[in-house]
């Protein structure tokens, strides 16, 4: 059975949820096989997800089914589903069963809070080892979907298990969304492993969050890092967490002030920080640093995963040989995904990437073998024919002013948001000197927000449109 949920103990509780549901693992097996036959094999299914009980048995149930699932926001921007429907026009929909009338389609099934809905679509031919589908991170405005084949979720729950050392004993707080990649690794991962997955709908500022935390005794919290410093805005380090011992980070970079704030906490407080790095496009996870490494090895992602390899290339594509080493950052591993598709007819293609990503990102590799991611390939603008990394101005000005900040921009000109009036002067003087250019290059916007999708990253297209456009 899919993640061996059949192989667990039957009478240990799998899924806890803060709707007041829980459900054991010999019950999920079950409900598992029931939701299956109520779809057709090899259909493609859209799952509006919420972290609930009900929303997992439908992913879990369908995969099991050898359907193939598509996890979307519950929240998702209803133009964009009409566009992800009209292009891949899916068998089914498992939804809330609050808004399953809204959609106008057969409802055919409801368990646990969940309605199948059965669109009338045809079924059409889809590749055999397609297992599951997800959106790439920032394609909000986009079809494009990352294609998972048979393996790459259970390979990647197995090795991040490994490198985590999780056991049954674990009761993770997923509050990070089942439609994200990290998210979904939480869930996945300690579902192999025969822990209780605690899922989560509060918002980490409410109270409830807090008490969930301490009722269900949470034992490890997956952020990335907006979650990380909404918690020290509300000054957690202050707060009894007995059972909370391990705190991992993911989806994206933390500033270095933030990186040594979590690691000098872990270790004041006997706790774990362990700092992760992955793609949708390998199933989340790739890499992660052991926990000793956090207050010796600042910001580093560490090295690959168990059954993975981590490996930097030059700009012509060559391997970098060297113990030390700067490059595109790549990754050989047995949860490395199909490819992409834009349209229902990609769904047939085989595998593109044959077990190797090439991520984007440059990263350093240090004399132990530790990676440092240190921006994106595309993230770079050419000032005065000057190559500035927007990843860096954004970290200098969040380290130098402890304030939210997000950089954009052209080769004519770099964007700056903050949200800090007072900070105005101070950060168009302090970015100039930084760069060694011309204050004319830069425009500081004050803004009430920084926009940010469901996963806490920036929408640096929206930004522009809505203050610079």
């Amino acid at each position: 059975m899919f993640l061996s949920i059949d192989q667990q103990e039957k009478i240990s509780v799998a899924l806890v949820d803060n709707e007041g549901n829980n459900i054991t693992y010999g019950e999920l097996a079950e409900k598992m096989v029931e939701v299956g036959k109520e779809v057709a094999p090899r259909s493609v299914i859209f799952i509006l997800c919420k972290n609930t009980v009900g929303s997992m048995i439908g992913y879990l149930g369908f995969i099991e089914r050898e359907a193939v699932p598509l996890n979307l926001s519950d929240k998702i921007d209803k133009d964009l589903l009409k566009t992800l429907i009209a292009t891949y026009t899916p068998a089914y929909l498992w939804v809330p069963e609050e808004e399953a009338e809204s959609y106008g389609y057969e409802a055919v099934y409801n368990t646990y809070g969940y309605t199948l809905l059965k669109t009338g679509n045809e079924i059409y031919p889809v590749h055999d080892k397609l297992q599951f589908l997800m959106t790439t991170s920032g394609s909000t405005g986009s079809p494009k979907l990352v294609r998972y084949k048979k393996g790459n979720l259970e390979a990647n729950a197995k090795n991040v298990a490994i490198a985590f050392g999780w056991s049954d004993k674990e009761r993770p707080l997923c509050d990070l969304g089942m439609q994200y990649t990290m998210g979904l690794n939480v869930i996945n991962t300690h579902l192999y492993v025969g822990a209780t997955v605690l899922l989560t709908t509060y918002n980490i500022m409410s109270g409830e969050f807090w008490d969930y935390i301490k009722t269900q005794k949470a034992t490890n919290f997956t952020g990335v890092p907006f979650s990380y410093d909404l918690f020290f805005r509300l000054h957690f380090e202050r707060m009894d967490l007995p059972y909370l011992t391990t705190f991992s980070e993911g989806g994206g970079k933390l500033t270095d002030a933030r990186f040594i704030q979590m690691a000098e906490y872990a270790q004041r407080t006997g706790k774990r920080f362990i700092a992760s790095f992955g793609t949708t496009e390998t199933s989340a996870r790739m890499a992660c640093l052991p926990a000793e490494l956090a207050l010796t090895k600042t910001g580093s992602i560490g090295r690959a995963i168990p059954e993975g390899e981590l490996f930097l290339i030059d700009e012509n594509g060559n391997e970098l040989t060297d113990p030390v080493a700067e490059g595109e950052m790549c990754y050989k591993g047995p949860n490395v995904t199909m490819g992409y598709a834009v349209c229902k007819d990609d769904l047939m293609k085989d595998d593109e990437f044959n077990g190797e990503y090439h991520t984007g990102d440059l990263a350093r590799r240090d004399e132990d073998g530790c990676y440092f991611v240190t921006g994106r390939l595309s993230r770079f603008l050419k000032l005065l024919s000057y190559r500035v990394s927007l990843d860096q101005s954004e970290r200098l000005i969040q380290q130098e002013f402890g304030i939210e900040c997000a950089c954009s921009g052209t080769d004519q000109r770099m964007n700056v948001y903050i949200t800090d009036e007072s900070k105005k002067a101070e950060v168009l003087e302090f970015i100039a000197a930084k760069t060694n250019l011309f204050k004319s290059l830069f425009k500081v916007f004050v803004v009430n927000e920084i926009l940010r999708n469901d996963s806490g990253k920036i929408r640096y297209k929206d930004m522009d449109a809505k203050y610079a456009g």
